[in-house]
């Protein structure tokens, strides 16, 4: 690790220890014990506190809002996540624009999810990049202004998986993260509740080197909206640390590092010539490091339960157990309702579209520990949740 981001976790470590204890007590009381009825209710959050204390255990997010149902990253799909129950929306994968402008993409990459393709007028806008270190051919938020990305709609992103979501491709537009800012106000009021949100900054090195640095712009929005304290309703998360750790110096908000395949290096590692692996960051030692800089991981649900070859669940790793001892949350993704997605024990027939048995996974990841899931059908989530809060 260089100087400077050992320099940056010692200055976070002392504001951010605070809150990290925060979190860990909202479920500190009953680790070890998941699984049972009592343990799980104890678990359970209420409305009522500030901060991430306020919300249950185990939380559901909604991924991308509610992209089981709508396509993913808009106003739709966020909107349809509150309407279902979501305690926290994913409002804001955040890629920018040529102008500087912050929006909302699951990718840089929008060949996939708007409807770019079908505009003649940008068909000279199609390249290949290489996208950390991964050529990608398509067109990129970073070759178009806002005005010009207003222009879009968005459409479903895997229509093999959800034909019934192609009935809403061309309703809504790309949301900017302002945007998401003041829907998140607006909702608030409505609903009589406060609406949480989990923005993520996406390929923050490659956006760096494009004089785009994502962290500054979010930190900017976030003082200018009042939302950038320890008890502020956004939750921040990157697969980069070095992300992570420029936003602790930044803003206030609670902080999670995403954590991939146990075999793969975050591309600011890459980058950077750090050899080690996200197995390195899982350790003990690596947890550690994490929680003098962040509130939370967001594993890949397989390094909480790894699969056998024939693809059923494994027996659980002590990940969450590990997590928990030096006070991280664990937030891992994602849930799916379709066949594909889930453990093959949970799998109905092989229908690329057909709903397999959820309900049986979620029981089983929830057993385990975790202090939430990220899903993108929000409303099985909280059914399953009360099924397990029930025993």
């Amino acid at each position: 690790m260089g100087s400077d981001q050992a320099n940056e976790q010692t200055q976070g470590t002392g504001r951010r220890a605070i809150l990290g204890a925060a979190v860990f007590g909202a479920s500190g009381a009953v680790l070890g014990l998941p699984g049972t009825a009592g343990a799980a209710e104890a678990r359970s959050g209420g409305h009522g506190g500030r901060g991430l204390k306020s919300l249950p255990v185990p939380t559901i997010i909604g991924h991308r809002g509610s992209s089981g149902y709508r396509p993913e990253h808009t106003f739709g799909s966020y909107d349809l996540a509150l309407d279902l129950g979501a305690d926290v929306v994913e409002a804001g994968d955040l890629v920018p624009t040529k102008d500087g402008h912050l929006v909302c993409r699951h990718e840089p990459e929008i060949g996939g999810t708007t409807d770019v393709a079908a505009h003649p007028e940008f068909a000279d806008r199609k390249t290949t990049k290489m996208l950390d270190g991964v050529p990608t051919t398509g067109w990129f938020t970073e070759d178009f202004t806002l005005a010009e990305l207003k222009t879009l709609r968005a459409v479903e992103r895997i229509p093999d998986n959800r034909p019934h979501n192609t009935l809403y491709n061309g309703r809504w537009e790309i949301p900017t993260f302002e945007e998401v800012l003041k829907w998140q106000d607006e909702q608030t009021r409505k609903r009589g509740r406060q609406v949480w949100i989990y923005p993520e900054t996406k390929h923050p090195t490659y956006f760096r080197r494009l004089g785009l640095g994502l962290e500054e712009r979010v930190a900017k929005l976030l003082r200018k909206y009042g939302k950038d304290e320890r008890n502020s309703p956004v939750i921040l998360q990157s697969f980069e640390p070095t992300s992570i750790q420029k936003l602790n110096q930044l803003v206030d908000n609670p902080l999670v590092v995403l954590l991939s395949t146990a075999d793969s290096r975050p591309y600011d590692f890459v980058a950077a010539g750090d050899p080690r692996t996200v197995a390195d960051l899982i350790t003990p030692k690596g947890l550690r490091e994490i929680a003098g800089y962040a509130q939370g991981i967001g594993p890949t649900l397989d390094l909480v339960i790894p699969k056998n070859a024939d693809g059923t669940l494994a027996e659980p790793t002590t990940l969450v157990r590990d997590a928990h001892k030096v006070g991280l949350v664990l937030h891992p993704y994602t849930m799916r309702n379709e066949n594909p997605f889930l453990p093959a024990e949970y799998r109905k027939g092989s229908a690329a579209d057909a709903y397999g048995d959820p309900f049986g996974a979620f029981r089983t990841y929830f057993a385990t520990g975790i202090d939430g899931v990220f899903t993108d059908n929000a409303d099985t989530g909280l059914l399953a949740r009360a099924d397990f809060l029930a025993g």
